[in-house]
């Protein structure tokens, strides 16, 4: 319940907006997305978990491929109800406000009603079925199955996809956003959207609150995003010998501490030009 409060306590007092160095771009449209999602995820699975008096678990209709011996039931999360509190309470925010039609203010507000929307349905979209087996000695005669949502990390990875991809967006003359480029397909309901060009964050600018990568650390074997070669941008990066200090032959003492001792050793490190 305490964790539930404290992601509604973030979602209500997340406004970019307020913020006159945020551009409305591909990172805008992620972070309102996966907060969205994460209200549909908080909100579903403490339905389920009796957490909330309004609601409790899912009463989703039976799949119509499930097995016809097999019993649907149990207790699943509840998507429904956090899908329509997620749409409620997120887009609250969006929707109290009014702006002129044409204006970029009102293409924000497209912008945001519609990638809240992308990240409700990247939950919904992954949710499945789960069963569990009965019978004697685990034979597995009779299964029970119900509605369950996907681990969030695979939510979060679904809209890293979307992020990777979306479309950059223009208001038309009926004020209503429209891709950037005529020749590109519109995006649909599951993807994300944007109208600013990201900005470069290899380098520094105040303007756009970018502290560029410039004397970061580095992993010199990785090829993820830690490694020099995207961390560094192209710029190289230099190698310098650095001392650490770590602790080193730890020993567990009955009855109960652990002592360790303190070692000094000389590592490389890389940092990016």
């Amino acid at each position: 319940m305490v964790l539930l409060f404290i992601s509604l306590h973030l979602i209500v007092n997340f406004d970019l907006s307020s913020c006159p160095q945020v551009s409305w771009c591909r990172e805008t449209a992620f972070t309102y997305a996966i907060s969205a999602a994460g209200v549909v995820n908080t909100v579903s699975r403490a339905c389920r978990e009796g957490e909330l008096n309004s609601c409790g678990c899912s009463r989703a209709a039976r799949p119509k491929d499930l097995q016809r011996d097999w019993l649907w039931g149990g207790c699943g999360d509840n998507l429904n109800y956090g899908y329509r509190f997620s749409k409620e309470f997120v887009d609250a925010r969006e929707r109290e406000k009014s702006y002129p039609k044409g204006s970029y203010d009102s293409a924000r507000l497209q912008m945001n009603l519609h990638n809240n929307e992308a990240g409700r349905r990247a939950v919904s979209n992954l949710a499945d079925v789960s069963c569990k087996c009965h019978g004697v000695s685990g034979s597995c005669s009779l299964k029970t199955c119900w509605l369950q949502l996907a681990d969030f990390r695979k939510v979060g990875d679904a809209l890293k996809e979307k992020y990777d991809s979306a479309a950059a967006m223009k208001l038309n003359s009926r004020g209503k956003l429209v891709p950037m480029h005529s020749n590109f397909n519109p995006p649909t309901g599951n993807d994300l959207v944007h109208i600013d060009q990201s900005p470069d964050y290899c380098l520094k600018n105040q303007s756009t609150g970018s502290l560029g990568t410039v004397g970061r650390l580095c992993n010199k074997t990785s090829e993820g995003m830690d490694g020099c070669e995207l961390m560094c941008c192209g710029r190289g990066y230099d190698q310098y010998k650095a001392q650490i200090v770590e602790r080193c032959n730890c020993k567990f003492h009955w009855c109960c501490y652990v002592k360790c001792k303190r070692c000094t050793k000389i590592v490389d490190q890389f940092v990016c030009k």
